[in-house]
């Protein structure tokens, strides 16, 4: 199992620490860093950013919004990524929810299963260099009765095959990941939870395919947090469970809050959501059972993470993606130490 840092949104209120959390990472032997975007900082100027300042790890997008982007001009960052990083870029996808893509960039949120497998469908044509020609229910390339016509990728990528992952959380979107992608991003990953949760899917897309799960990447990102009083390290992540269990999304769209209660927390999740949409985000985060954070994060002494990191890996993970807690930097940083280290005592190294 490899590891991985995910810096989350650009603008977060830890700008100023991410270099030298990126480096120290790097320094580590991460394999990964994983930057994301909503509606604000853009991942592809973030991953250009860490590119610039590392030598080894990957940079990945966690992810490009599908409605943000036409298909082809993902495909032409992620070439120019891959190149501008030495071949060390991977494309990380996904729909985003109905209130960013009706009300920040006006796409319809409709069928959205169909819509990521035709655009992941574009983006490999132009990454192989085919002469774009496309007929779907969601993009039509060349546009019919008009002047433009069939052209290919200009430039060469220096691989020939840029990863895709694709986040993924429900049932048919991670079933349809497994049979089309390279890799998943998940979040609130639960190792107890993880075989009826997420990995049955996969590996029914991956059959559908007619492949195995070897050479897929299982990507969490997960909360880690350094310490031995427990209860204190759990809080950190209250308003960060909170808030993607209540107000990621509406009532009746929230992908995480429904996961959440597919994992046995029905009643809790709704209590969370109610209060949070009501503005009781204090209410919202005092209702976050201390279960589900120790569930979906890493917590404790170096011993315990060790054993953490065990589960997880036979739960099926490939890449261990961490969000970093810590009250400074250096609580941050050595997070991250701690984390290597546990990796190396669990023997997954």
């Amino acid at each position: 199992m490899k590891l991985g840092i995910n810096l989350g949104y650009w603008g977060a209120g830890m700008d100023a620490d991410n270099l030298a959390i990126v480096r120290e990472a790097d320094r580590l032997g991460y394999a990964v860093c994983w930057a994301a975007e909503a509606y604000g900082s853009d991942a592809a100027t973030v991953l250009t950013w860490v590119a610039a300042h590392t030598e080894r790890m990957d940079v990945g997008s966690a992810i490009f919004q599908i409605p943000g982007r036409a298909p082809a001009m993902t495909a032409m960052t992620a070439a120019t990524l891959d190149s501008l990083s030495g071949g060390r870029f991977r494309l990380g996808l996904g729909v985003s929810g109905p209130q960013v893509s009706e009300g920040w960039y006006g796409v319809r949120f409709d069928r959205p299963l169909a819509r990521t497998r035709e655009y992941v469908e574009i983006v490999r044509k132009v990454l192989a260099r085919e002469r774009l020609s496309y007929q779907g229910d969601h993009w039509t390339l060349p546009l019919p009765a008009g002047a433009g016509k069939p052209v290919k990728l200009i430039v060469h990528p220096v691989r020939e095959h840029i990863p895709v992952y694709v986040a993924a959380v429900g049932p048919k979107n991670l079933a349809q990941t497994g049979e089309i992608a390279d890799g998943a991003l998940l979040l609130f990953f639960s190792p107890s939870h993880a075989e009826e949760i997420s990995m049955s899917h996969l590996r029914a897309g991956r059959a559908k395919a007619g492949r195995t799960m070897e050479g897929f990447d299982v990507v969490p990102t997960v909360p880690l947090a350094v310490g031995d009083d427990l209860d204190a390290l759990a809080d950190q992540f209250r308003p960060y469970t909170a808030l993607y269990v209540g107000g990621m999304g509406s009532r009746g769209k929230n992908f995480y809050h429904h996961l959440a209660q597919r994992m046995g927390y029905e009643k809790e999740a709704a209590e969370i959501q109610d209060r949070y949409l009501a503005g009781d985000r204090t209410g919202a985060e005092a209702a976050v059972p201390r279960q589900l954070i120790e569930d979906t994060a890493l917590l404790g002494p170096v011993e315990r993470i060790a054993d953490r990191m065990t589960a997880y890996a036979e739960a099926g993970v490939t890449t261990l993606s961490f969000f970093p807690g810590g009250a400074t930097l250096d609580e941050r940083l050595n997070a991250l130490r701690v984390a290597a280290e546990a990796l190396e005592r669990a023997g997954l190294g």
